[in-house]
């Protein structure tokens, strides 16, 4: 028993000493190549060994391969010498590829050059940073700063600027610094942040980023602060029509304005991922649609594409918001006066219409609810479809596994194999849709089909924001998933 303990811990120990040569190679690559290296889709950058190895065995349960630390390790350390564009690279399909093709290749690096022909030469991806200001700083603002901080490397895609408030005194400067350096739900910020009140600025990472007070939307000239043609992002949800969403674009150094929340009238609503291709052409003013949009939309395309759905109920387990109230009290809305952290609270939800306008086929076929829980963040979706045609409850799994492993959706879809999850383990997710694909019902005839989808309605939505962000840019690295 002692050596068996002995020989698997030095197993242990082995693997670990991979995982932290991964992380300086996944370093070096970000910061000197803006190549950046994930794990079907888990990220690898700023991470520590354990968990490192813990996406490595998510990897290979998920995917039903031995995905190991060993493997990703030498394709990583190969990489380092590919003179690679600007890309965002998944190690976990290269590392399944290679299983399967090795024996064609003399050596890792011919399969590379194979495989990653398209992002071998520094010429093929030249970016262009883009200003990116936030108009307004609540729960989608703050996660968004943060992930945009996170997200800078070397400065060559999106780069926050500045944050508007409808004020912004030197107490309530201090303020926000606190709120964004910490948080009930997502924890502490993993960095530095300085308050600087002569510029009116935090200075987090080293990013200067400017807090500008302003009570309407057109009053800001952003050129005073070194900002031009930028992408303003309004998480306020004041606007939410063209008139009131194009006040910011009489602001000076504006150029598109991206809403985090449902719009209304002719504004596109956008999900990353499912009807992004075309844009930003001649248009200027987008909407992200809403979390439960997101969560929902990528997992009706991939069934509905497989199988066609003739109709069907969607309904939303969803946290509560700010939107609510902690005590009863007066609230213009249905039931939303009573108490969000006592009660489950039946609402209203645009979701299903939302739909139809991201996926027109689907266009009358559903219709939804929600209930407000007494949970601060974490959501599930209930997806209740009735197919054109039977389907297994195996090839259902298969599909919706194969979506999240590969293919354009992999970055929306996540695929949970464990009879354990809850709510509470979506939080911090990066995808919008997390398939719960042991609780996956089908009737007998195989027609009626029962989905549930976790999303941190939250982060998950954030993330998306930040994809659309760099998509209307035009600031999208290469990628290979």
């Amino acid at each position: 028993m002692s050596n068996n303990y002995q020989a698997e811990f030095q197993h242990w120990i082995d693997r670990e000493r991979c995982a932290v040569s991964l992380i300086n190679l996944v370093g070096t690559l970000w910061f000197e190549r803006s190549v950046e290296l994930v794990l079907f889709r888990k990220p690898l950058f700023d991470i520590g060994s354990s968990e490192i190895l813990a996406h490595h065995q998510y990897a290979s349960e998920v995917s039903g391969r031995s995905i190991s630390v060993y493997d990703t390790l030498e394709i990583a350390e190969t990489l380092t010498s590919c003179n690679l564009a600007p890309s965002r690279i998944d190690l976990g399909r290269l590392c399944a590829e290679w299983q399967d093709e090795h024996s064609r290749f003399p050596a890792v690096r011919d399969f590379l050059g194979v495989r990653l022909k398209d992002h071998i030469g520094r010429e093929k991806r030249n970016l262009q940073p883009k200003d990116v200001v936030l108009y307004g700083f609540g729960r989608i603002g703050r996660l968004a700063a943060r992930e945009l901080i996170r997200q800078t490397g070397k400065g060559e895609q999106l780069r926050l600027r500045a944050i508007v408030t409808r004020s912004c005194s030197e107490k309530e400067l201090i303020k926000r610094a606190e709120l964004f350096r910490t948080d009930s739900v997502h924890g502490p910020f993993q960095g530095t942040v300085k308050i600087d009140v002569p510029r009116q600025a935090l200075i987090i990472n080293g990013q200067a980023i400017f807090f500008i007070a302003a009570p309407a939307p057109e009053d800001v000239d952003y050129t005073q602060y070194g900002i031009s043609d930028a992408l303003l992002i309004d998480n306020t949800g004041v606007f939410r029509d063209r008139t009131g969403l194009s006040r910011h674009l009489a602001a000076k150094g504006i150029a598109q304005v991206l809403l985090t929340a449902p719009a209304k009238g002719d504004v596109p609503n956008i999900v990353c991922g499912i009807n992004d291709a075309g844009y930003p052409g001649p248009e200027s003013v987008f909407s992200a649609a809403s979390c439960t949009t997101n969560a929902i939309v990528p997992v009706l395309q991939v069934i509905h594409n497989h199988v066609s759905i003739r109709k069907g109920h969607i309904e939303t387990v969803h946290a509560y918001t700010n939107d609510q109230n902690l005590l009863d009290n007066y609230h213009p809305k249905y039931r939303r006066g009573r108490s969000a952290a006592l009660n489950l609270v039946i609402t209203e939800t645009g979701a299903d219409k939302a739909v139809a306008q991201v996926l027109p086929e689907l266009a009358g076929k559903l219709t939804g609810n929600a209930v407000r829980v007494p949970t601060p963040n974490g959501s599930l979706a209930i997806l209740n479809l009735t197919l054109a045609k039977a389907v297994s409850l195996e090839e259902v799994g298969t599909l919706l596994r194969s979506a999240s492993l590969f293919g354009p959706l992999s970055e929306q879809i996540e695929y949970s194999v464990s009879n354990e999850v809850v709510s509470s383990d979506s939080i911090g997710n990066s995808h919008p849709a997390v398939v719960d694909g042991p609780a996956t019902i089908i009737s007998q005839d195989g027609k009626s089909l029962i989905l549930y989808v976790w999303y941190d309605n939250e982060y998950g939505y954030t993330r998306q924001v930040i994809r659309l962000a760099k998509k209307l840019a035009g600031v999208v690295r290469l990628t290979y998933y």
